[in-house]
């Protein structure tokens, strides 16, 4: 009853007139921002938290824009997904995985509609979850040390075995060269330059915008140019809206993601990247029994949505009850409330429940607004499949050149993403998957930190990679994902009958 209370006073917060307004137009912003490819969710909050400030808005409805636009961000970034094969942000590499092949066969605004009701989904789950286990789950998440963030990482490595089906040798080299890009940059413990070839352009280390932009969106604008002389190869659009027998068959999946992606996210520092890998590759393991995951299936873009939602909600947990900032976005949402001499941690729900509860409230308030104002522009975006590629090459050029300059100001980043562009478009020509690179890639940099941080601890004792319970647990769970292709497959050939002439 107490948790009730509560949120009756959150929405007490969340419902007033200027507030709504506040998270309105921070939804919409999130969209557009999050639809934009190299942006994403930490940018959208930095642009506006300075906003924010200037205005001198009250700290629970600076706290609202920031959530919003957050929030936004995660439901925006599936829209160059799924319809031209360019992720608005990390956490989106999976939905175009079988989004844009449905975009290719006139699905697009099926797929538009289904991640919008599939992020609904999972960011309600994951708010409620918010509300009721808030406590209980951040003492959880303090069980995590670097040794479990490394054995975590592993498993969504291991999981990643089961993107490709028949091809793991082509995805364990995409991957391989994932992690090579980054391990470029300064090592962070030693501080000695690592694979810069004396380039001080390159001292950062490859910046994840340069990568995606260069691998996805530059590629493509290859493969377009490659094809501008032959007939258009995209259908009418079609119906824009799932029916009830779509909702049916991935009902399940959206479920079962959601809180997947809800424990993920409420680990600090994994993220909607890790939730949405893990997610599609359990449910290609759990359903995909035609083999049709990769080409179109309807059960692989509701499933990574539900996920990254969910973990971008998840992610407040952290931050509210610990103090501790469960992604990037979250971080700079942590520096809006320094700002206003706000210190979040454990007795935050205590000393300022109306900034807490209006939050939360908000946060259901916000979904319901983007649920609403997505479905009917779906219409909208899929005409951008109907634009010529005369007109559509130069756009997205236009903003992936935008976004990557954006991040440095230097024409450096602008050669290298050139350069992974045509490497990307050699690579997808031989018919190497993409998404294990990128994942490889965004992963890479946090498996080795915390590798390092466990072995420091112990001055170099490797058994403290396979000590704890939950430690122990992930390893089993990462040989599982591993073996249990290999034998799935011998099974499959044991029950083939012989074609041996008798």
């Amino acid at each position: 009853m107490g948790t009730l209370s509560y949120l009756a006073t959150g929405f007490g917060v969340a419902l007033q007139p200027v507030n709504l307004a506040v998270a309105a137009f921070g939804a919409f912003v999130g969209t557009v921002v999050g639809m934009l490819p190299g942006l994403g969710p930490i940018n959208g909050v930095a642009i506006l938290l300075p906003l924010a400030f200037a205005l001198k808005l009250p700290p629970e409805t600076a706290l609202i824009l920031l959530a919003a636009v957050y929030i936004g961000c995660e439901y925006g970034g599936r829209i160059s997904s799924i319809l031209i094969n360019v992720p608005g942000d990390a956490s989106a590499i999976m939905t175009a995985m079988d989004g844009y092949p449905m975009a290719r066969k006139g699905l697009g605004g099926v797929a538009l509609s289904i991640s919008a009701w599939s992020s609904f989904v999972g960011s309600i789950i994951a708010t409620t979850g918010l509300a009721i286990a808030a406590p209980i789950l951040a003492k959880w998440a303090l069980a995590f040390g670097p040794a479990e963030y490394f054995a975590l990482m592993v498993f969504a490595f291991a999981c990643l075995t089961g993107l490709m089906g028949n091809q793991p040798v082509k995805a364990l080299l995409a991957t391989l060269i994932g992690l090579s890009l980054s391990t470029v940059g300064v090592d962070a413990n030693s501080g000695v330059y690592r694979f810069t070839f004396d380039s001080i352009h390159l001292a950062d280390g490859v910046q994840f915008i340069v990568v995606v932009i260069g691998l996805f969106s530059i590629s493509e604008v290859l493969l377009m140019l490659e094809n501008a002389h032959g007939p258009s190869s995209i259908p009418d659009t079609g119906r824009t809206l799932f029916n009830l027998q779509e909702l049916a068959y991935t009902w399940w999946g959206t479920l079962r993601s959601s809180l997947v992606g809800f424990v993920v996210g409420v680990l600090p520092g994994a993220g909607a990247t890790v939730a949405s890998a893990i997610t599609y590759a359990m449910e290609k393991r759990l359903t995909d029994k035609e083999g049709t995951f990769g080409e179109g299936d309807i059960r692989g873009v509701a499933a990574p949505e539900a996920a990254n939602n969910a973990a971008a909600n998840g992610s407040f947990v952290p931050m509210l009850t610990l103090g501790v900032p469960g992604s990037g976005t979250t971080a700079v949402m942590m520096g809006a409330l320094t700002l206003y001499n706000i210190t979040p941690g454990p007795v935050l729900f205590e000393q300022q429940p109306a900034l807490v509860w209006g939050l939360i409230a908000s946060m259901f308030v916000g979904n319901v607004m983007l649920l609403f104002m997505n479905i009917p522009m779906v219409g909208l975006f899929t005409r951008m499949l109907k634009v010529p590629n005369w007109v559509l090459v130069p756009g997205i050029l236009a903003v992936s050149t935008v976004g990557v300059y954006a991040v440095h100001a230097t024409t450096f980043d602008l050669v290298l993403m050139s350069a992974l562009g045509v490497g990307g478009y050699l690579l997808r020509k031989c018919g190497m998957p993409m998404a294990p690179l990128i994942l490889g890639f965004v992963l890479g940099d946090m498996m080795e930190q915390n590798l390092r941080r466990a072995l420091s601890i112990t001055n170099g004792e490797i058994g403290i990679l396979w000590q704890s319970p939950i430690s122990i647990s992930l390893w089993t769970g990462a040989a599982i994902m591993i073996v249990m292709p290999l034998l799935l497959r011998l099974r499959k050939k044991g029950r083939e009958p012989s074609l041996a002439p008798a």
